[in-house]
């Protein structure tokens, strides 16, 4: 396989093929490249956000590391119909991105929750054809990063500058590696094809309710940091596998962030403090190196808490981080199952009631 097509694939699937290999030189090329890959990886994040923080004002850099993350999310996976329509839909995208986290944070919050509901929900219905991929969970991010960092009136012009030059990077991309796809299927093909029977629907809403709840939870109660605990819930109900994997991502969600926290505690103790810098950018690289969900959690904790860590000092910024993790997941936990209950009850019902009409 090519040295390029290699570099392409993620952490997972290059494991595979060192684990398969049986000759020692292409193990460690394997191995060499599974690095480099991640340290372009944070290069490339580097040198995409921190130009645009600084070009559009710090206040600004949430939407720069949104616009990275959707970067990462079109990349490999389209929207399941054809061009003309997908760029339409993007540009939709962007603005709910940019004026949902302002309407909901000048809205009562039971207004504010619809606007997180529909917003969240129109932008899964066009762009997750394939929950599977895992792009739900990048725009998921997206989301709720930019919700918890809103910008002040003055800074807002700056902002819709900085989402139109992302329309234009991110639907450029969407158009070089997806314009030949779906050339037959147009997007009210797959609004036609909603149902509330689909197991891909049902998630949808299931996923937009949750973040809209969480979301609103957070606003009402005035919680710092809260977008944290809407990054837990968001984790464990993006999840798509059947059976669903809720249990295990809660278990591994909490202990990923205590040993995260216990990890940063430690690193940032040790390091000089003309050293802090590089510990978001070591972690960033490390955590391009694992595929599993774990390790991904402990190792998030590090850009996170440096930022934190920052505005509130170290020892609150991981209570927060902990404190936020477990109302998320708590929350999480509780409305899979409230929200099962209640979808299965309604469907089975119906379908009940239905075999007695045919009889």
């Amino acid at each position: 396989m090519k040295f390029y097509k290699l570099l392409q694939m993620d952490p997972q699937q290059l494991k595979q093929q060192i684990n398969q290999q049986t000759n020692k030189n292409e193990k460690r090329k394997l191995w060499g490249i599974l690095f480099l890959r991640s340290l372009l990886l944070v290069m490339f994040a580097i040198a995409f956000i921190a130009p645009l923080s600084t070009l559009f004002g710090s206040a600004n850099s949430a939407m720069a590391v949104s616009i990275f993350c959707i970067l990462l999310a079109i990349r490999f996976v389209d929207f399941g119909y054809r061009i003309q329509d997908a760029l339409i839909n993007l540009i939709l995208i962007f603005f709910l991105l940019l004026l949902s986290p302002i309407i909901s944070h000048h809205v009562p919050a039971i207004l504010g929750f619809f606007v997180h509901f529909l917003s969240f929900f129109i932008i899964l219905i066009v762009t997750c054809d394939k929950p599977e991929m895992g792009n739900g969970g990048l725009f998921g991010f997206a989301y709720i990063f930019l919700n918890g960092n809103p910008v002040a009136e003055g800074e807002f012009y700056d902002r819709f500058l900085l989402a139109c030059l992302g329309i234009l990077v991110c639907g450029g991309i969407y158009f070089l590696k997806h314009r030949h796809k779906h050339s037959e299927i147009h997007f009210t093909h797959k609004v036609k094809e909603f149902t509330l029977y689909s197991q891909k629907y049902r998630w949808q809403i299931r996923l937009a309710l949750g973040i809209a709840f969480i979301l609103t939870i957070g606003h009402i109660f005035g919680i710092e940091r809260f977008m944290w605990a809407g990054f837990a819930c968001s984790s464990l109900l993006s999840d798509y596998s059947y059976p669903p994997k809720i249990h295990e991502r809660f278990m591994h969600r909490i202990m990923g962030v205590i040993i995260g926290c216990a990890l940063f505690y430690v690193v940032y103790s040790i390091f000089p403090v003309n050293l802090q810098f590089l510990i978001a950018p070591i972690g960033g690289f490390c955590l391009g190196l694992g595929s599993d969900y774990r390790y991904k959690t402990i190792l998030n904790c590090f850009g996170a808490l440096m930022v934190a860590s920052a505005l509130y000092g170290l020892n609150t910024a991981i209570t927060l981080r902990i404190t936020n993790t477990f109302i998320g997941i708590l929350f999480a936990l509780a409305f899979y199952y409230i929200y099962e209950f209640f979808m299965n009850r309604a469907f089975k019902k119906e379908t009940n009631q239905q075999a007695t009409i045919d009889k």
